[in-house]
């Protein structure tokens, strides 16, 4: 029997490995995606009514994100959904809000559906600390003090005058 030729299996090992690599670099790119918070389920956010009881709204939808007492109280559902592509920080994708506003009462007033699209990205730690006044560059601080200086020692009377 005759073995193949030798550039043939080179070429078939090449196009193998290139597969393989294509592959591997492929995955590595996707990014991972997470889902933060609530997790909405269309046909329970369907059921509520304005009419409904707090109790009626925790039992069908849970514990709410967050709970607002401002001008009566509101309480908010939220989920959001963040993608991280290999060492980057994660970016958030997607944000679904259901905030259900309940009346003096305690019954379901009004329902509303926000989207990341009507958030604002409030930066709570900025981790800086604000200075006030001129800022300058460092020309102008390494020039600032030419023609200054300190004239306390000529205006003592010498001794022995």
């Amino acid at each position: 029997m005759k073995s193949a030729h030798p550039r043939r299996k080179l070429k078939a090992v090449l196009a193998a490995s290139l597969i393989a690599t294509s592959a591997t670099l492929t995955v590595a790119c996707a990014p991972v995606v997470e889902e933060r918070g609530y997790i909405f389920d269309a046909k329970d956010l369907k059921q509520v009514h304005p009419g409904d009881s707090r109790e009626q709204i925790r039992q069908l939808l849970g514990t709410p994100s967050t709970v607002s007492t401002v001008r009566g109280e509101a309480w908010y559902y939220i989920s959001s959904k963040f993608e991280t592509y290999a060492f980057y920080a994660p970016e958030e994708v997607d944000r679904k809000v259901a905030a259900i506003y309940f009346d003096k009462s305690g019954v379901v007033d009004d329902v509303a559906y926000y989207g990341l699209e009507d958030g604002r990205v409030i930066n709570f730690v900025d981790r800086k600390t604000p200075t006030r006044g001129k800022e300058m560059t460092v020309l102008e601080q390494l020039f600032s003090n030419i023609g200054r200086y300190n004239n306390a020692g000529a205006s003592k009377p010498q001794p022995g005058n």
